[in-house]
């Protein structure tokens, strides 16, 4: 029997904003433990919560580049567990009625152009943290996270292969790094997927028993995940099994889901309005304010760099990556007028310093102007395309303009007409054999000569007015 997979992606995502969501405690990763806490978000009775405003500007950017409606009235509730990291025993969120909803994202998979409908988002608070491998005989806790604010982003069951997954999951990343409501990295938990997935015989209406895997903060085990799981519901089915509503975590050792507990439906939170915290209501000007200040967007940008710098499609995928880079080259390509060196010397030598250094694109000494620079440098002659690249990397060590660093390390490129004459000149009297090899037609033999004049002018030479003259000694 033939299957078809249904998948539905749960995304979690940090908001980058400075303080929680209910709270006035500092929003920040890696500092000391329980060191950003307070009786509100350590759920303490009698405390009573604030709600963020700028959480909820982000909400609504987050909706807005997502093809959402706008929801001008939404409601928290109280989701009920009851788990160590949690311990007011409810999560603040929202139920019936979320910030956004009715939203969509393009993708592209297996050469084929898809929409994923999505859902809904919805504003919530995120939980604290276990720490499972610092005690021997206990878990520890850590409430630094305990009240974060969060979105979720919820899609409709529209995906049918993981590599639908990824691409849905690569793109919504790009997007919210674009808006910059989340920084996405996942190490640092700040951005995490649950997957529901199920089968169902091919041209079946009905959806099959649903299973979720929760946590996973990797796209490459998303994708791994999937197919393991695929192929573990097939495997029961095919045998006469029977299969069980679960939630699973993934083992990203050994490459394999391990059951969890048995899955949650929305009866099992006892989900109710959030007496303490009053309805949210915006107004046009508040939606109207986040819409104005929103950047052009990834497949927006990507179509303009296309038309406006006439990349190929690998060379647009990177430079627009994050906005960072993007505005990086639209720098370079200002100062230098080239798009084309612009997006060779970023593609191939800058990118190459950062990964050397295991850093930023905003840690580099190399600043666009920098680069633009060199690049002019080069394109007027004045130093050749190997000296450019040294003077980029002493750029990044000393921090030094370009020009300064010409004179200090002598790269300055001769030009000087004469001065070729005479070098080439001599060459061609110390190597008669190979000057007539040339004249006879052996064209490789312009290598040779251009080698020894680079060789004679300690690399200086121009390369361009080398050609020209051993094309008019070689007649």
């Amino acid at each position: 029997m033939k299957y078809e997979t249904v998948i539905g992606l749960e995304v979690h995502a940090q908001l980058n904003t400075k303080t929680k969501m209910f709270c006035g405690c500092q929003n920040h990763f890696g500092d000391a433990v329980n060191t950003h806490t307070c009786s509100g978000c350590l759920g303490m009775p009698g405390t009573l919560p604030l709600l963020n405003r700028e959480a909820v500007k982000k909400g609504i950017r987050a909706g807005l580049a997502t093809n959402h409606t706008i929801n001008k009235k939404s409601i928290f509730d109280r989701k009920h567990y009851f788990y160590p990291d949690l311990p007011s025993g409810f999560q603040t969120t929202q139920l019936e009625f979320p910030i956004c909803t009715e939203g969509h994202l393009d993708i592209v998979a297996d050469g084929k152009e898809k929409r994923i409908r999505i859902n809904r988002i919805h504003l919530e608070e995120d939980a604290g943290k276990l720490i499972h491998d610092q005690d021997v005989s206990d878990s520890l806790f850590d409430a630094n996270r305990g009240s974060t604010p969060l979105i979720e982003i919820v899609t409709e069951p529209d995906m049918n292969s993981a590599e639908e997954a990824y691409q849905y999951l690569t793109g919504l990343k790009k997007i919210l790094q674009y808006i910059d409501v989340c920084d996405c990295n996942m190490e640092e938990g700040s951005l995490r997927c649950d997957v529901n997935l199920s089968i169902r015989p091919v041209g079946e209406k009905k959806l099959g028993t649903r299973t979720e895997i929760k946590n996973m903060n990797s796209f490459s085990n998303v994708k791994k995940a999937i197919e393991y799981e695929v192929a573990r519901h097939i495997d029961v089915l095919e045998n006469g099994g029977k299969l069980y509503q679960q939630t699973f975590l993934w083992d990203p050792n050994k490459n394999i889901t391990l059951a969890m507990r048995t899955k949650e439906t929305a009866d099992d939170y006892r989900y109710f309005p959030d007496a303490n915290i009053p309805a949210l209501i915006l107004t046009d000007e508040e939606i109207d304010e986040q819409k104005s200040t929103m950047p052009e967007l990834p497949k927006l940008k990507e179509k303009r760099f296309a038309e406006q710098y006439s990349l190929d499609n690998d060379a647009i995928a990177v430079l627009t990556d994050t906005i960072e880079i993007a505005d990086y080259y639209e720098k370079v390509v200002g100062i230098c007028k080239n798009s084309k060196a612009a997006s060779a010397w970023i593609l191939t030598d800058l990118l190459k310093i950062i990964k050397e250094k295991q850093c930023e694109l905003s840690d580099l000494k190399i600043t666009a102007e920098k680069l633009g620079e060199i690049i002019n440098l080069v394109q007027s002659d004045k130093i050749s395309a190997a000296a450019g690249k040294k003077i980029l990397v002493a750029v990044e060590e000393t921090g030094k303009s370009p020009n300064a660093l010409i004179e200090e390390l002598g790269l300055a490129q001769v030009s000087d007409t004469g001065e070729l004459q005479a070098i080439m000149e001599k060459i061609f009297a110390d190597n008669p054999s190979e000057v007539e090899r040339l004249k006879s037609g052996d064209a490789k033999l312009m290598s040779f000569f251009v080698g020894q004049a680079m060789k004679a002018s300690k690399g200086k030479a121009n390369p361009k007015e080398i050609n020209r003259i051993i094309g008019e000694l070689s007649k």
